[in-house]
């Protein structure tokens, strides 16, 4: 397995190497050196400071080639959303984030990331609507940690990417790209929104309805923007603390939109409620069914079933007909009309 190396300096990059030589056949190179990257490596494996406009310049000159790679692994020390973000615009497949874990990357390198057994599906198609909708989703989070206003018509145009590429490939190929593509947060807002996408074409919503359903998706978690990464990506359970800094997520992204008199008072209302439950156990308002929304109802439902189906590597992925079990045991708090609706996008599409 042949892994490209690129760093921004000497040390950085003999490190590297040195770490990767001993299970897989490694070749660098520095950025600030015209690009020579091979053809068709098995990963690239990047680690520079995003920070910095001279690294990304020198990786968007080798957009191109990088493109071709199926898995490109960013090592960003800065554990900072700014940074994570602008590696996923860069076209990462996978950010680590924080001191470089060398057992966690050869790892990386080596899981297949997002088979799923029994899948017959086809993922051979190209990956555009992925990467645009990856974008803009690390540019939400960039614009959101800087205070910046946002791109709403990028993320709309996103939205209907993912609505054609899944009416005419199905929910099974977007679900397996993605968790070969994304990993965190990013991989669940994308993973969300192609789901939801699918619920809404099997309920045979209206297009209008559509696309607010999808651009609803896309900004459900913006407010997690303002939660450190190192929580968001915890491996295994939050304390009490950090659960309750979680669930501070609707309401704070809620508050960051309502500033932008371009968004609907729908797509705001799933931001703030996409954690509300029918029986008024939710947050952050504790509504209850009268109070709920139709397009809530779906993207909760999207939600939940997203997560659960999720690829992590500290855990393991599980099979949608379990997820499907979980969301039909939540009696009183799910719509059952809408969870057995359902059921077709879950186990079928």
């Amino acid at each position: 397995m042949l892994v490209h190396v690129l760093a921004d300096t000497s040390d950085k990059l003999f490190g590297l190497c040195s770490v990767l030589e001993r299970q897989f056949t490694v070749a660098g190179e520095r950025l600030d050196v015209e690009a020579k990257l091979p053809h068709a490596p098995a990963a690239v494996v990047i680690r520079a400071d995003l920070r910095s406009v001279e690294n990304i310049a020198a990786l968007k000159r080798r957009a191109l080639r990088l493109a071709k790679t199926g898995k490109r692994i960013f090592l960003v020390e800065q554990t900072s959303h700014v940074c994570v973000s602008q590696a996923y615009a860069l076209g990462a497949t996978l950010v680590l984030s924080g001191k470089i874990d060398p057992t966690k990357l050869t790892a990386a390198l080596s899981d297949p990331a997002g088979s799923e057994a029994g899948s017959t599906c086809d993922i051979s198609q190209p990956d555009d609507a992925v990467e645009v909708g990856a974008n803009a989703i690390a540019s939400l989070f960039t614009l959101v940690t800087l205070g910046e206003r946002i791109d709403v018509d990028g993320t709309k145009e996103a939205g209907r990417m993912i609505t054609d590429r899944i009416a005419e490939h199905g929910l099974s190929e977007w679900l397996m790209t993605v968790r070969r593509h994304h990993e965190g947060t990013y991989q669940h807002c994308l993973l969300v929104t192609g789901v939801a996408i699918d619920f809404g074409l099997s309920l045979g919503v209206r297009k209008s309805d559509l696309e607010r359903l999808s651009t609803a998706a896309m900004f459900h978690d913006i407010g997690k923007a303002t939660i450190p990464l190192a929580i968001l990506d915890k491996p295994g359970r939050l304390d009490d603390k950090e659960r309750a800094l979680v669930e501070t997520h609707p309401a704070a992204g809620y508050d960051v939109l309502k500033e932008h008199g371009s968004i609907s008072p729908e797509i705001l209302d799933c931001v703030r409620h996409h954690h509300e439950y029918l029986d008024g156990s939710g947050y952050p308002d504790g509504f209850c069914a009268e109070s709920i929304t139709d397009i809530v109802r779906i993207l909760t439902i999207s939600d939940i079933f997203a997560a659960l189906i999720e690829h992590r590597r500290y855990k393991p992925m599980m099979p949608r007909e379990a997820a499907y079990g979980i969301l039909c045991g939540m009696k009183g708090k799910l719509e059952k009309a809408l969870v057995s609706s359902f059921k077709d996008v879950a186990l079928t599409r």
